[in-house]
């Protein structure tokens, strides 16, 4: 029988940060402790473990015994501690400096905590680019796991994949684990007989080599299902006995172990990758239907499999610019922050500047940038984390930049989209102005509070849409199957959430549409709003740093009017940015001419977006003369003044808009995908305030909202 065949397990735990505690403590529970329970248990099986950096400092503060097990483990070599990106980003995504730090700072955790400094590092959501050989030797990484399909796409045989190999980038090189998709399945998924039948099948063709494999710890009792497997039902205490078992010719080794003693097989130059699931989610959404049906078509023939991947992490940029401009803004206060001059070490400058850094990494946590299965574009905790910290690092970089506290307004291309953004900076705001989509504002920040207050998500069709009215009303089946392989719905009926935006949900937009339209319709999105004021090129007219004045001349196409026969209107937006008491407004006048008196009346809107997360939390609410309503709260309400409040951030949202009609309000809720299964999301408000002016009789008119920010 063959000897000496290897097994290296790295078995990878992580938590975003700004998680919800329970979230923690459950995860703790169910899986990262009995985890560690069945590894004491078997002193026989050896792997590596890795823990991203927001984990780790839980561990430390919430439970210590865990970091004492750990460390035993590691001191009995049964344990190898993994590196990588302190706080868990994608690292092809982030900064040279910022890519160093996040890889060096949590080695010197490791090394202070458990003893001994990494040599091998977890590689996030194995995104690879072919940069990536530099970043890692830079920072004394010896080895990192990807998958098989990084190899397949290089032209690999799957014969090829039982050993490491070297990539290497202008002459710097890195240690490349392929990691089995089979195993990956497998674990815990499959027969614990399966897994050995698959592993001494693979010694008898490749004596001396290693099969490797690179998962979620998760999978071992926080996915649905799992815990009662691989814990009451015992397929963990199962394999690992096997693996026991089966040591006169398995070998299960921790990926360094197995370095120090073999040879490479050759060189990897491999393209940009992820794992197989992730390719797919990263398509748009029709793009990703006609993928997955290719893929399905051809699932029994893996020869042609290896030939089709889909899109490059990158890709989520595109599909979700919520996740760009969140991108774009980390790169922005990154660069705000090396601009700084340097301070002496020791004084208080210096550690707030040094706040500000960690601020920084904790918000390239990757979590909130992508969206499949997992990842959180659509969880607003997650999404809202890495704002607030941006919003107090930038912060801090002003007050250490000289002038920088004066009000100013930049012209540049902010999210990288190839259109100019205004942004206006104050001591108490920043906002992005967006002439590009309706001279319509993407982002507004309240710095007393570190809050985002837009940070919406647009709606729009997912491939995983088309299946929920098959899960609804069906009981989940009693097996246990792979997370990327279930169906569930957390509540019944969701099918009645999907309707899709036609814009991005930014503030200030102008909707002007049938005064026959009701509340009922907006809320449908079914206003039928004319689509150049509303999403159309704004001009920029002038801009201080206090304000910006654009305008738009077009057609306006309502009352299904074409373009030949419907009436010009010039429309002019003027925003203005001012302090205010304990806080700040933001101002928007609306000013229109038309040519000639309207044949029909129309309706005229301006929009506000509002997100204060927690929909049914008692201290967020909309003040009404009914009394407080929560942020669910769909209906009319009289004008000129809402008021809105949030508790949590300890601040106050009043709109005022003199002279409306009333105004229109509705949630706006999101469909998505999680671990658990399909689920509703509270995603914001919209907030409409309406005017029926009578431009049968007039030609001109002009209209004001006002947003007044103040923190208590």
């Amino acid at each position: 029988m063959p000897q000496n065949f290897h097994l290296a397990l790295l078995i990878h735990a992580h938590q975003p940060c700004g998680n919800f505690e329970h979230v923690l403590e459950k995860a703790y529970e169910t899986s990262y402790l009995p985890f560690v329970e069945q590894l004491e248990k078997h002193p026989g099986v050896h792997l590596g473990l890795h823990y991203s950096g927001p984990l780790l400092t839980w561990f430390e503060v919430n439970r210590p015994e865990y970091f004492v097990r750990l460390k035993k483990l590691v001191q009995a070599g049964q344990v190898e501690l993994v590196g990588g990106g302190f706080y868990e980003p994608i690292l092809i995504s982030i900064p040279q400096e910022d890519q160093h730090e996040q890889i060096t700072r949590l080695a010197a955790y490791l090394e202070k905590h458990f003893g001994l400094p990494p040599s091998g590092a977890w590689l996030a959501e194995r995104v690879w680019e072919p940069q990536l050989p530099s970043v890692l030797a830079a920072a004394n990484v010896a080895y990192t796991l990807v998958d098989d399909i990084h190899f397949l796409s290089a032209g690999f045989e799957p014969e090829e994949l039982f050993g490491p190999y070297i990539a290497e980038d202008r002459g710097k090189t890195v240690w490349l684990y392929p990691g089995q998709k089979a195993l990956r399945y497998l674990i815990p998924f499959g027969k614990v007989e399966e897994v050995i039948a698959y592993l001494r099948d693979a010694s008898s063709r490749f004596p001396g080599g290693v099969a490797a494999m690179g998962d979620d710890m998760e999978k071992f009792g926080v996915w649905p299902g799992t815990y009662k497997h691989c814990f009451t039902d015992g397929w963990l205490d199962e394999f690992f006995t096997a693996l026991e078992k089966n040591s006169d010719w398995l070998k299960v080794t921790t990926p360094g172990e197995y370095l120090v003693s073999h040879a490479p097989l050759g060189r990897a130059d491999l393209p940009t990758a992820s794992y197989t699931e992730m390719m797919e989610w990263v398509l748009p959404t029709r793009v990703r239907q006609r993928y997955h049906a290719v893929l399905k078509e051809f699932s029994a023939r893996p020869e042609v499999l290896s030939f089709l991947r889909g899109g490059s992490w990158r890709g989520f940029f595109r599909k979700y610019p919520e996740s760009n401009l969140l991108h774009k803004k980390m790169l922005h206060v990154s660069a705000r922050i090396a601009a700084v001059p340097s301070q002496h070490i020791g004084t208080k400058a210096h550690e707030d500047l040094l706040q500000a850094r960690d601020l920084l990494l904790k918000a390239q946590c990757n979590d909130a940038y992508w969206h499949g299965i997992f990842g959180g574009i659509y969880a607003p905790h997650l999404r809202t984390d890495p704002w607030r910290n941006l919003i107090r690092a930038e912060a801090i970089a002003d007050r250490q930049t000289p002038g920088a506290l004066t009000a100013r307004v930049e012209l540049l291309d902010y999210d990288a989209d190839g259109a100019t953004e205004l942004l206006f900076t104050g001591l108490d705001y920043q906002a992005l102005l967006k002439p590009s989509d309706g001279g319509t504002i993407a982002a507004l920040d309240f710095r007393p509070a570190a809050a985002t207050l837009v940070n919406s998500i647009l709606r729009r069709p997912e491939s995983y849409h088309a299946s929920l009215r098959e899960a609804a009303g069906k009981s989940a089946t009693g097996a246990v199957a792979s997370i990327h392989e279930q169906t569930r719905v957390k509540e019944p009926g969701l099918e009645r959430f999907l309707r899709y935006d036609r814009w991005p949900r930014h503030a200030f937009r102008i909707l002007f549409f049938d005064p026959a339209r009701t509340h009922a319709d907006y809320e449908n999105l079914e206003l039928r709003e004319d689509a150049g004021f509303a999403g159309g090129v704004f001009t920029v007219k002038s801009s201080t740093p206090n304000d910006a004045e654009l305008f738009r001349a077009d057609s306006l196409l309502v009352h299904g009017k074409s373009e030949t026969s419907a009436p010009k209107l010039l429309l002019l937006k003027q925003f203005t940015f001012s302090p205010a008491p304990r806080g700040c407004e933001v101002a928007c006048e609306v000013s229109l001419k038309l040519k000639e008196p309207l044949d029909k009346h129309v309706a005229i809107g301006i929009e506000s977006i509002v997100n204060l997360l927690a929909p049914t939390e008692p201290d967020r609410f909309f003040e009404t003369l009914a009394g407080r309503q929560n942020l669910r709260f769909s209906g009319v309400l009289p004008g000129p003044i809402l008021r809105m409040e949030d508790g949590w951030q300890r601040l106050r949202i009043a709109l005022h808009a003199p002279l409306m009609d009333e105004f229109w309000v509705a949630p706006i809720e999101t469909v998505s995908e999680s671990e658990e299964g399909f689920e509703r999301v509270y995603q914001g408000s919209q907030i409409l305030a309406v005017w029926r002016p009578d431009l049968t009789k007039q030609k001109t008119w002009s209209a004001r909202l006002v947003w007044r920010i103040e923190s208590f």
